[in-house]
């Protein structure tokens, strides 16, 4: 048995046992193995296969000094040996992408990182490619990427007059999020795909059209016994209200091919199911009358796999808050942090199953309400596209999952692809993290009068950011400053009755939460009773809050030690939160930290943990490290990202700072995007930091270009100019920052980036 699978071509000892084994011989080995039975080697009667075995890594282990370095693993030896072979690609020559037309809440610019991803894979097959899309404001529809841009609508009377012009052979829906789905799904009901020889390139319509259709879902599901929620499909009120009484109330209402959960709610009578399925009918022709499992975890995972069925979770990721907010609306951390290794790989072996019943040929994102006090589970929904918990766990993990969906639509597969960011691996891995990312969404609902605050399972916010640190509270405090600068950290607000804030959520949960404990002294489990967060959420605020506390006692400047200060920094704090504890300055606490020395780390998005070296060029600050994973010796040009979408402020700025990045980069420039908006666009570095002047400061001390000033840059660019200059200015006025020449605030526009390359910016 064993010399039959070991002439099939095992895999390589080091993807078996994740053990560092010499290259070359290993290669050599391969090769020989696979390269057909003429190559094979002459075997030995007396030797047997666990005796070759044996003494293959008998050798190696005697070859390898014992504290010596070992060289990095390299994967292409891997792909070259022959041990996979390559798959007969998808033969195309032209392909429509469909992209997601204009952002709306709950389809917004990760649906253009998503897309733009698919157009470099396309043009890296060398496969022409025609973009539909009517958003002038995105990367995607710059001539750069994609051969042919057509501005249309996405109907099928458009994209059947564009397939009529164009001839593709092939095209992608997974790319464009709930709009191109829909699409799709309309197409090919009324056979336009077969009509003109256009293939469906990844996952098919027919899977799509599962994951949709409540109905389908549910039997599909039930086929693998994988339990689901008590539900019933209908089309007709009165249908709603006689699933509702089989049932029981609560019960919630959802909406088949709906974007963001739009049409969505809980009804706990039938007065207001009647009310929530007579909308919802009128935005969708069938909604899913489900048993309510409100106050239960949510947790989801991201899945990919490939056309041979291998299948690999990508990313896992935890709601702070509990099962009945909308995940675009909820406080998102990855990976999980409250699950055990038993539930973990439970929802991961359920995730995996499911995947490979639909048939889905890509990424997939899979979601679960988990039994706060059991193993019991359901699978709420299953999408099977490109989602904007893609863009979070592909920037969390540095995995490309758009890049690697796209490549897989081509006919690629997982082991045969090298990973295009950690360059040690395949894309055939999963990833495994040595920090926390959180993602806190930002909403503009006090931009409009007399609109409701509650928030629930129909998506209302406009953005949303990513913080990264080695521990909860420091991702958490960074993340909240990084929404909005008027915060300081984990803090209050006041409200008229805490209590109904608390047990009924809204845009400003998470300040009624820092209220009760840090200024009305809530305990943890008067806090869980009322939101139903989990405790280890919980406790880790409550850390934040007695730091606080702590500073609090300790009362002026002078009383701060060293230890009082790494340890509020290594938390998350901000030198102006310290200062308010300590009724001090920002400026006075900064010039205290910098004189005990301490200063924050440098460090790369790892998706290996530090077990083999990674090359990504994604950055985070933190407190909780003692080395730079970079050197500062290649200096560059600094652009500042506009932040977190907002009304007013969206992804043109993105299409503003990428462009200004692929000029300075055709001129020979380094350059290093500072931002935490995590559906923005590419830069030789892009750093995952909050967008305030200080840290900006200090980045651009450290990384861009020297001079004879301490802290320079020899260009910085300004995409969302107007929000940008404004900031700046005002620190000028304050005395901290001080401006060469008038033209130092740069447009983006290619031709201007070389017209002002050399203007400084000083930052005292």
């Amino acid at each position: 048995m064993l010399s039959t699978v070991y002439k099939a071509g095992r895999a390589p000892a080091l993807l078996r046992h994740g053990r560092r084994v010499a290259v070359a011989p290993l290669t050599a080995q391969l090769r020989s193995l696979t390269s057909g039975v003429q190559s094979l080697p002459v075997r030995q009667p007396t030797e047997s296969p666990i005796a070759r075995l044996q003494k293959r890594f008998l050798s190696v282990s005697a070859a390898r000094p014992g504290n010596a370095a070992q060289s990095a693993p390299n994967p292409y030896a891997y792909l070259d040996s022959g041990v996979i072979k390559p798959k007969e690609f998808v033969d195309v020559k032209k392909v429509l992408v469909i992209g997601s037309g204009g952002l709306a809440i709950g389809q917004a610019g990760e649906f253009d990182y998503s897309g733009s991803q698919a157009l470099k894979a396309l043009k890296e097959a060398g496969v022409s490619s025609v973009l539909m899309n009517p958003n002038i404001a995105t990367i995607q529809t710059n001539h750069s990427l994609a051969d042919e841009v057509y501005y249309l609508p996405i109907t099928p009377e458009y994209v059947e007059y564009v397939i009529q012009k164009e001839r593709p052979d092939g095209i992608f829906l997974s790319f464009g999020g709930q709009t191109a789905l829909n699409l799709g799904v309309q197409m090919e009901k009324l056979g336009m795909f077969e009509k003109y020889g256009v293939r469906v390139l990844g996952t098919s319509v027919r899977t799509l059209e599962l994951s949709e259709d409540r109905d389908l879902f549910a039997k599909a599901l039930e086929e693998i016994n994988i339990p689901i929620a008590k539900s019933i499909a209908v089309n007709t009120l009165d249908d709603a209200l006689e699933a509702a009484r089989n049932i029981g109330y609560p019960i919630i209402v959802r909406a088949a091919y709906a974007l963001g959960g739009l049409g969505s709610g809980f009804a706990n009578n039938e007065e207001e199911l009647r009310n929530m399925a007579a909308r919802s009918l009128t935005l969708s022709p069938q909604i899913l009358v489900e048993k309510s499992l409100k106050g239960w975890k949510e947790v989801e995972y991201e899945v990919v796999r490939d056309a041979n069925n291998n299948c690999i979770t990508v990313c896992n990721m935890e709601n702070f808050d509990p099962l009945g907010i909308h995940t675009g609306d909820s406080i998102v951390v990855a990976p999980s942090q409250t699950l055990s290794d038993e539930e973990y790989h439970m929802l991961r072996s359920a995730a995996i199953k499911i995947v490979r019943h639909l048939g889905v040929v890509g990424e997939c994102n899979v979601q679960y309400a988990l039994q706060p006090d059991g193993l019991d589970y359901r699978v709420i929904e299953v999408n099977a596209r490109l989602s904007r918990s893609s863009a979070l766990a592909s920037k969390a993990t540095g995995y490309p999952l758009a890049y690697t969906a796209a490549k897989i639509g081509l006919g690629h597969t997982l082991p045969e692809l090298p990973n295009a960011v950690t360059k040690t691996t395949t894309a055939n891995f999963e990833p495994s993290l040595d920090y926390i990312v959180t993602k806190i969404p930002r909403w503009d609902l006090s931009k409009f009068q007399h609109v409701k605050r509650d928030i629930g399972s129909a998506m209302k916010s406009v953005g949303e950011v990513m913080a990264i640190g080695r521990t909860f509270e420091e991702s958490f405090q960074k993340a909240i400053r990084q929404v909005d600068p008027n915060f300081v950290g984990f803090q209050g607000a006041k409200f008229e009755d805490l209590d109904f804030e608390l047990q009924n959520p809204t845009d400003r949960r998470w300040l009624a939460v820092g209220q009760a404990m840090l200024h009305e002294n809530y305990t943890v489990d008067r806090v869980h009773e009322l939101t139903k967060i989990d405790k280890w959420f919980l406790h880790k605020l409550q850390n934040i809050v007695d730091c606080t506390k702590e500073l609090q006692q300790i009362g002026s400047l002078q009383g701060l030690k060293k230890e009082n200060v790494l340890k509020a920094k290594k938390m998350g704090f901000s030198d102006k939160q310290i200062a308010h504890a300590v009724n001090s300055t920002e400026n006075e606490v900064r010039a205290r930290r910098l004189e005990f020395g301490i200063r924050p780390w440098v460090k790369k998005i790892d998706t290996l943990a530090a077990e083999f070296p990674a090359d990504t060029n994604y950055l985070y600050t933190t407190y909780n490290a003692s080395t730079h994973d970079i050197n500062f010796e290649d200096k560059g040009t600094v652009i500042l990202g506009s932040g977190v979408y907002r009304i007013g402020s969206s992804v043109e700025f993105d299409w503003c700072a990428v462009s200004a990045t692929r000029a300075l980069k055709a001129m020979g420039e380094k350059t290093v995007m500072i931002n935490s908006n995590l559906q923005s666009g590419p830069s030789s570095l892009l750093w995952l930091s909050t967008p305030s002047l200080r840290a900006r400061a200090w980045l651009c001390r450290t990384v861009s270009r020297t001079c004879a000033c301490p802290i320079s840059c020899s260009c910085l660019v300004l995409p969302d100019l107007s929000r940008q200059q404004r900031a700046l200015e005002v620190a000028a006025a304050r005395g901290r920052l001080r401006i060469s020449r008038t033209a130092a605030f740069v447009n983006p526009a290619p031709e201007m980036c070389l017209e002002w390359r050399q203007d400084l910016v000083h930052i005292c």
